[in-house]
Parts: structure tokens; C-alpha cells; sequence
């Protein structure tokens, strides 16, 4: 048999190659402005014909290049920006692999004129699909002006795909503004078909957010600011309230490179803790730093994706700077009561802003006999307070009392909390807010080597289901963690031997079954990890319950506990923990307005 591998002409392999790089206009746009990023360009224009499928253009005012070096720059790897595997790692330009101009020059018609400050006449080169057609010199100002004609003339395959113009200019559009958010001290200026889309002159970035997206949103935005030691992250996050429903306000940069990573996007969505439903995308722009050792950009041509150095500690960090930034500005459910002639009274919920302060939380001595049947209510709502100690640095500080603000007055159908706030009543459901304290009071605990623990003086025996048992087996080290101590024993028997403070007494054996069983439905949801799963299992199974009757003093434990925790509004499912009615609606229905 004749032999049958064959080494492709070099201008069919630069056609494939082109593929990876220039997947549509905006592909052709992004590498370009890298480019004029990277060589220090101070004001940057973009310029399409026909959503970039006929001419797209960028000119920059950076350093410019040689003539030899505008020639040897269409060449494939070719760049300036790297030398050896050590600069690899340590990448802190925008571009770096030396495929863009060879692969844009495979696809279309590429005019590139460029100068140095130094030089007396500019650089010309002119190719077409890859073939040099001219070089010569040319007048101009110092920097560079690429031009890239008839896209995918060569390759009408690639051009067929093409979407519509709308989209096409939708997709050069986000990919225009992008670099335009995360470099504010750059000047962009973006025209198509002739007409200026936007000029932006350099400016801080809240002034270039206020260009894109008005001053009415921005002013809402809430800043972050998070410093860890090898992460720093800044931004903003937009209200839930405003969230929408579809992701075309998220911006993720890294080392001010727009990046796409699911894991990030998740840690955002995690920060936000059910504040916005399943579906909605709030407001995100989050300008993530690292050292570039700790990163790896170079996973993919379009240099979109990365992958990181410690994946879950990335995770934790932008999830906890989401979630400090929200609780420094509690949003509290409000209900609005709107009635209309001839029709029953409505009501609607909506989001708004309020105050609450705390005093320190009061100490406690700790849940009694482990052999008692009887137990405070108020004790089980205090019970833990060591480990909220714990928790306590990584809490947003208060600067008043809570007891000045929010003031518990009564318990409805032993269910509710009705408490006087400055601004009208709030209801707490007292078996949410209860679940929201145990569920961040776990969450350490599952960090930590081991937990504390009350030791049963009567152990209690289980038999559990084959199911139940392999459960036990997989969750046994965070069991330990949260205050569990349970022996395994063949035949799928267990020895309960001690269990968490929060525990109430005489429901020892029920309480570790019901957290069993919750956390096998908490299994369904496949984007919580085990101990989150644990942590929202056990806190519903351990919390106060509806009915369970409540003092004066047990309400007002509870409450002073659940603003000192870091998400007061919701239950770790996702139901509200609190509403309020304000005065101004009171008054509106007593007929003072």
C-alpha cells in the first residue's frame, strides 16, 4: 500500500491554524487591541464596515515598531513579549503566543502601517491570505494602524457561518468595551458604518461604568474590596433587586484580562447565597490580581480561559469578598400593600435597604447535663457562642448596639417574631433565623481538625439502612467535625457517643437520622460540596422549630444573634428570613397620608 501521511502545504496548515485564533470579527478586534494595549497605546479607535465582515480597523498611538520588525511580526510565533519558558510563567502582557497577525493575515487582506518616535518615515506592509504583496514607507504619527479587509474571502466555508450583522456587531461591541472597563486610563473611541458608537476619554472607573451604563445604575453598585495574601480583588456588585436574566453584565478580569471561568462565576452566584433567584444575573465586575506564577493563561489560542494554581482557594476568596461586600449592606425584604377598589388587598415584596447594629453577643455557659431532658429554648438559640468567637474576625463590623435599632416586642403563633424597627415592624420566622446562626456557626467547625463535642453518658445505638450506613462511612471525618462522635460497627450499626452543643436534649438519635436524610435530598443539587450540604442539613434538623415557644429574653438572643451573622436575609435554602412593613406603609393604610 502507497504511504499515506502527508505534510500539509503551509498555506492550507495556516488556514487551520487561523481557525483557532479568528473565530469571527471579534476575534480579529480583541487580538488587535492587545496589541495596541500591550504597546502602551494611550488612545485606542476601532473602526467596522459591515459588522467587521468587510474592514475592520484599530489605530493606536503606542510605541510603533521598526520596518524590519512590521515585517517579521506577520511571521507565525513571532512576538516580543516573550523569550524563554521562565517568561511563560510569569506573562504579564495581554498577548504573548505570536499567532494573531500571521493567523488574521491567513484569512484576509491586512494593510499594517506603523512608526517609532524615533524613526523618520513610517513602516508599510500589505498582505493578502498570507502572502506579502508590498513594504514600503509611509508619513504618519508615532503608533500603529492595522487594517483587515474582506474577512475570510480565502475560506468561504468560515464565512458562510458568519452570524448576522446585529450579531456580529453585538459580539465586537462587548469585545470593544471590555478592555474599555478594565483600562479606564485609556481613551477608546469605537465607529462603525461611519457613526460613533462611543468616545471615551480617560477617566477613573467609576466615571467610564458611568459612560456605559449610566449614573442611575452605577450609583447603585456596591463597591468591593478585598485584600488577601496573595489575592487581591476590586469592583462592584450590582443589588439583587436589579438582577436580570440573562449574564450580559458580568465582567471577570484577571490582571485586567476579561476571562470566562465557571468556577468563578459559581463563587459569585455562591457569595450572593440565594439573594437572587435561580436564572437571574446581578450586576458583577470583579478585577481579580495574582502573582502570574500562580496562573496559567495559555490554555487556549483565544487566551479566554485560565486555569489557576489552587482552584478551591480562588473559589473561597471571591465567594467570601462577594458575600463580606453584601453584608455590609443588608437588604431586607419589604412588603408593600396595594389595594385596589373592588379587589382584595395585595401584597407585594421588594428589596430595601436598612441599618442594623449590634452589642456584643452575651456569654454562655453551655448546654447543661447531657443526661437533662429539659433545656432553656434561649440556651439552645445561645448555645455555641465559642465558636461564634471564631467567626467573628471575618464578620462586617457594626458600629451601635443592635438592642437600639431592632427591639423585639412579641412571638405570633409561636412561629414569628414581631420586632419594632426605625423604619416600621419586621417579622423574623424564628426557625430560619435560627438556621442561618447554626448554619455559619457549622461552617468553621467543618474547617477546623476536630469539633467540640457533649459527651452522651448513654450512648445511643443505631440501625441504619445499607444506604444510610455508606453515608455515615463518606461523611464520617465532617460528622467528627460538627460534634458527632459515632463509632462504625459491622452490619450497619453505629454508637452515637456525642453530639454538637446546639443539640437538644432527648433527640439525639432523631436529629442525626433527620440530618441524614436531609442531606441525601441536599445531594441533588450537584453544585454544593459536601460540607455545604452538611452545613444546611444540620442547621435545619438542629434549629428551633415553628411552635417551639420563646420568651422575651430567648427573641431577643436570637435576633442579636442573627444580625451577627453574615447573611441575615435568607435560610441557607434560600427562604427569607425577615420582611418588613414600613411606617410610611402603616400610616398609608391607617389614612395618615
Amino acid at each position: 500500500m502507497p504511504d499515506v501521511i502527508k505534510i500539509l502545504p503551509p498555506e492550507l496548515a495556516s488556514k487551520i491554524a487561523a481557525g483557532e485564533v479568528v473565530q469571527r470579527p471579534a476575534s480579529v478586534v480583541k487580538e488587535l487591541l492587545e496589541n495596541s494595549i500591550d504597546a502602551g497605546a494611550r488612545t485606542i479607535t476601532v473602526v467596522i464596515k459591515d459588522a467587521g465582515k468587510s474592514l475592520i480597523q484599530v489605530v493606536d498611538d503606542g510605541v510603533g515598531m521598526s520596518s524590519s520588525d512590521a515585517k517579521l511580526a506577520f511571521e507565525r510565533h513571532a512576538t516580543s513579549k516573550i523569550s524563554t519558558y521562565d517568561d511563560l510563567e510569569n506573562i504579564r502582557t495581554l498577548g504573548f503566543r505570536g499567532e494573531a497577525l500571521a493567523s488574521i493575515a491567513a484569512v484576509a487582506q491586512v494593510e499594517l502601517k506603523t512608526k517609532r518616535a524615533s524613526d523618520e518615515a513610517g513602516a508599510l506592509v500589505r498582505i493578502d491570505g498570507g502572502e506579502i504583496k508590498q513594504v514600503g514607507e509611509v508619513g504618519m504619527e508615532r503608533g500603529t494602524s492595522v487594517s483587515v479587509k474582506n474577512l475570510f474571502y480565502n475560506t468561504p466555508a468560515r464565512k458562510h457561518f458568519l452570524k448576522s450583522n446585529a450579531t456580529e456587531f453585538k459580539h465586537i461591541y462587548e469585545t470593544v468595551q471590555r478592555p474599555a472597563i478594565s483600562h479606564p486610563e485609556i481613551a477608546f473611541q469605537f465607529v462603525s458604518e461611519a457613526e460613533v458608537v462611543f468616545d471615551v476619554r480617560p477617566s477613573t472607573l467609576e466615571d467610564r461604568l458611568i459612560e456605559f451604563f449610566g449614573e442611575k445604575q452605577v450609583k447603585s453598585l456596591l463597591p468591593v474590596e478585598e485584600q488577601g495574601e496573595i489575592f487581591h480583588t476590586s469592583g462592584y456588585l450590582g443589588k439583587p433587586e436589579y438582577a436580570r436574566k440573562v449574564p450580559a453584565e458580568q465582567f471577570l478580569f484577571l490582571n485586567k484580562r476579561f476571562i470566562i471561568n465557571r468556577n468563578l462565576n459559581h463563587a459569585v452566584y455562591s457569595g450572593y447565597e440565594h439573594l437572587v433567584e435561580m436564572g437571574s444575573y446581578p450586576f458583577v465586575l470583579l478585577s481579580l490580581e495574582i502573582d502570574p506564577h500562580r496562573v496559567d493563561v495559555n490554555i487556549h489560542p483565544t487566551k479566554l480561559e485560565v486555569k489557576f494554581e489552587d482552584e478551591r482557594s480562588v473559589y473561597r476568596f471571591v465567594m467570601m469578598a462577594v458575600r463580606r461586600t453584601l453584608s455590609a449592606h443588608n437588604l431586607i425584604p419589604a412588603v408593600a400593600i396595594e389595594s385596589e377598589a373592588g379587589s382584595e388587598t395585595a401584597s407585594k415584596l421588594s428589596f430595601t435597604r436598612v441599618s442594623f447594629n449590634r452589642t456584643p453577643l452575651a456569654g454562655f455557659s453551655g448546654r447543661g447535663s447531657a443526661v437533662s431532658q429539659t433545656v432553656d429554648v434561649g440556651q439552645l438559640i445561645q448555645a455555641g457562642n465559642r465558636q461564634v468567637e471564631e467567626l467573628e474576625g471575618s464578620l462586617p463590623q457594626k458600629k451601635e448596639g443592635l438592642s437600639t435599632t431592632i427591639r423585639p416586642l412579641a412571638q405570633i403563633q409561636n412561629k414569628y417574631i414581631l420586632s419594632e424597627a426605625p423604619s416600621g415592624l419586621m417579622i423574623i420566622d424564628q426557625h430560619a433565623a435560627h438556621e442561618r446562626i447554626l448554619y455559619e456557626q457549622v461552617l468553621p467547625r467543618l474547617e477546623r481538625e476536630a469539633g467540640q463535642s457533649q459527651q452522651l453518658i448513654f450512648p445511643q445505638t443505631l440501625e441504619l439502612s445499607q444506604a444510610d450506613y455508606a453515608t455515615v462511612m463518606e461523611l464520617h471525618p465532617l460528622l467528627e467535625k460538627i460534634g458527632f462522635q459515632v463509632k462504625l460497627f459491622g452490619k450497619q450499626t453505629i454508637v452515637i457517643e456525642g453530639v454538637p452543643p446546639d443539640v437538644k436534649p432527648g433527640h439525639e438519635a432523631t436529629i442525626f437520622q433527620e440530618v441524614l436524610e436531609e442531606y441525601k435530598d441536599e445531594e441533588r443539587n450537584p453544585k454544593s460540596d459536601a460540607r455545604d450540604r452538611l452545613a444546611k442539613s444540620y442547621a435545619c434538623r438542629a434549629a428551633i422549630k415553628a411552635g417551639d415557644k420563646l420568651s422575651h429574653q430567648e427573641m431577643v438572643s436570637l435576633v442579636d444573634q442573627l444580625f451577627a451573622t453574615q447573611v441575615p436575609y435568607v435560610c441557607p435554602h434560600g427562604r427569607p428570613v425577615s420582611i418588613k412593613l414600613s411606617i410610611e406603609e402603616l400610616d398609608k393604610r391607617f389614612g395618615r397620608l
